[in-house]
C-alpha cells in the first residue's frame, strides 16, 4: 500500500523546475546574494576586523542562499531544517576549497600571476565547483522524487491518465500497492 500524498505534496512535486531551470535558478540566486555580500563586507569591517566581517557575511549569505535554493531553486515547497542547511554548508566550504586550492596551485605553478589569469582561474574554479554544489544540492540535498532520499523526497503519484490526475483532487485518486 502507497501513502496518500497531500495535494500540496503534489502541488510542489510538479511545480519543481528541471534540471535547466533549476540551473538558472541556482545562478540567479546564488549569483545574486554573491554580489550583496561582495559589498555588505567592506560595510560590515568598518565595525570590525574584516576576516570576522568576511565569517559574518558568509554565515548569513549561506543561510539566505540555502532558504532560497530550497523554495526557489529546487521548488521543495518548504524551508529547509538542519540536515540541510547543514549539508548545504558542506557543499560551500568544499566550493570554498577547490578555489582556494585552485589559485594556490596557480601560484606554486607561475610565481607571479597577472591579476588577469589568477581571476580567471579563480573564476574557472568558482565556476566547477558551482556546478558540482549545484549538483550535490539537487541530487542529495533537495532531491525530490520517489527515491525516498534528501529533503523534498516524496512518494511517486499512482499512474492514471492525463484527464484523471488533473481532474481528481490526489486524495480520491486509487491507491496501488
Amino acid at each position: 500500500m502507497q501513502p496518500q500524498l497531500s495535494a500540496q505534496d503534489v502541488r510542489h512535486a510538479s511545480a519543481a523546475p528541471g534540471p535547466f531551470g533549476s540551473f538558472v535558478r541556482f545562478v540567479v540566486c546564488g549569483g545574486g546574494v554573491g554580489v550583496l555580500s561582495s559589498g555588505a563586507v567592506p560595510l560590515m569591517a568598518l565595525l570590525m576586523p574584516w576576516a570576522a566581517a568576511n565569517a559574518v557575511i558568509t554565515v548569513a549569505s549561506t543561510l539566505l542562499c540555502t532558504e532560497l535554493h530550497a523554495r526557489f531553486t529546487f521548488g521543495t515547497g518548504r524551508r529547509p531544517g538542519r540536515r540541510e542547511h547543514w549539508q548545504s554548508a558542506g557543499s560551500a566550504a568544499a566550493a570554498y576549497v577547490v578555489t582556494c586550492a585552485a589559485v594556490l596551485l596557480l601560484h606554486a605553478v607561475q610565481s607571479s600571476p597577472s591579476v588577469l589569469t589568477a581571476q580567471l582561474v579563480y573564476l574557472g574554479a568558482s565556476a566547477l565547483a558551482g556546478t558540482g554544489r549545484f549538483l550535490v544540492l539537487r541530487v542529495f540535498v533537495f532531491a525530490t522524487g520517489g527515491r525516498g532520499h534528501g529533503a523534498g523526497a516524496i512518494t511517486k503519484r499512482p499512474r492514471t491518465s492525463w484527464f484523471a490526475s488533473a481532474a481528481t483532487p490526489s486524495h480520491a485518486l486509487p491507491q496501488t500497492s
